[in-house]
């Protein structure tokens, strides 16, 4: 009996576990999200320029490097607040065009666009349990192709490109979601600091370039 009950808890265990990051990491997840669009809306207000928006992706770039470093601290948790907010604060001038143009139906279209993907990606693979590892090598390739694609559009300026691109980078994003989300369940990161900024990123590449989308759909 007692070497059942023995068994019994050790298999439990990397289960409990599990479970502890997924929450840590959607808690932490929906806190960002939060605050992100509470320095969008800050930045929207100050009506901060293009030089503002560069210098926070540069901001937000270096304190994702120092996330990382941190991940395993209690430092860690600060600075992904720092990175959160200054993506978030990012999101500011851009919304400001959209809203400055009559268009702020577009942003609200792919804001919910974007919950309605993230939710049923996640979802999917926290129900199904499936392993979507073996996306990893495909999406990695995508990705490459697609940051490619985006440094030449930056000289071509194609809008057909500019649509192509963004098309293949929520498919990217989306496909990372359940990548992620299935790492996570599997046992394959164990830090939720870490699992917490990689779904942050999708959720914000997806939004960004949906943004894009429907904004040339409707032009």
């Amino acid at each position: 009996m007692d070497r059942r009950t023995t068994y019994s808890s050790a298999a439990q265990s990397p289960a409990i576990e599990i479970n502890k990051v997924l929450r840590n990491t959607y808690m932490l997840l929906a806190l960002t999200i939060g605050f992100s669009a509470i320095t969008a809306t800050i930045s929207m207000f100050l009506n901060v320029g293009m030089i503002g928006y560069f210098a926070m992706i540069i901001g937000g770039i270096i304190s994702l490097f120092i996330v990382h470093k941190k991940a395993d601290s209690a430092s860690g948790l600060a600075w992904v607040f720092v990175f959160t907010g200054l993506f978030g604060g990012a999101l500011g001038p851009l919304l400001s065009m959209y809203f400055a143009a009559g268009a702020g139906h577009v942003v609200a279209q792919a804001l919910a666009a974007t919950a309605v993907v993230f939710f049923t990606l996640s979802g999917y693979a926290l129900v199904t349990k499936k392993d979507f590892s073996f996306l990893g090598g495909f999406l990695m390739v995508g990705l490459v192709v697609a940051i490619i694609g985006i440094i030449a559009n930056i000289f071509l300026a194609i809008p057909a490109m500019s649509m192509a691109i963004s098309a293949l980078v929520v498919f990217i994003m989306s496909g990372l979601i359940l990548f992620d989300t299935s790492r996570i369940i599997h046992g394959g990161e164990t830090n939720y600091i870490r699992a917490t900024v990689g779904l942050y990123l999708n959720i914000y590449n997806i939004f960004i370039h949906l943004l894009a989308l429907i904004g040339m759909g409707e032009d």
